[in-house]
């Protein structure tokens, strides 16, 4: 089953359950989708659509932050659950310790040894981790290790 059949069902059975708050959230992730699929003038696969999903925690993961730094507890425990229902979408997280070990096969892979390699390293590791772990790990593992 596709994400965007599963994003269906899972928004027919949130209806049918009557719960409001994840039927909001599936529709925003649905219109977020279909937005793109306008402008782009067809379908998306489910690489796109993890995409997207990625997209919109990360969205929520910012403003979580500023909420947090504002004192906007109310906000802030709103943008948590829209990021636990979403997070359901996403492939299994990786531990930091898999995300270590990744980077580390890439820099042996690509032979960098220096920061000016960094480039060189993301491009290889990024594909292999997609929509399992957040950039910014990455790339600050990918700095350490190269120091």
């Amino acid at each position: 089953m596709s994400l965007s059949d599963r994003l269906n069902e899972d928004m027919k059975q949130a209806m049918k359950s009557q719960d409001k708050f994840r039927l909001s959230v599936i529709r925003m992730i649905r219109s977020a989708i279909k937005n793109i699929e306008i402008d782009q003038r067809r379908s998306l696969d489910d690489n796109e659509v993890l995409d997207i999903i990625s997209r919109e925690i990360k969205q929520r993961k910012d403003s979580l932050q500023e909420f947090e730094k504002a004192g906007r507890e109310d906000l802030a425990q709103s943008a948590k659950a829209e990021i636990a229902v979403i997070a359901e979408y996403l492939p299994q997280q990786l531990t930091e310790e898999e995300v270590k070990v990744l980077v580390q096969q890439t820099i042996q892979e690509t032979g960098a040894s220096s920061k000016a390699d960094m480039g060189k390293v993301m491009a290889a590791l990024m594909p292999k981790v997609k929509g399992r772990t957040d950039g910014k790990l990455v790339n600050q593992l990918v700095q350490q290790l190269l120091t």
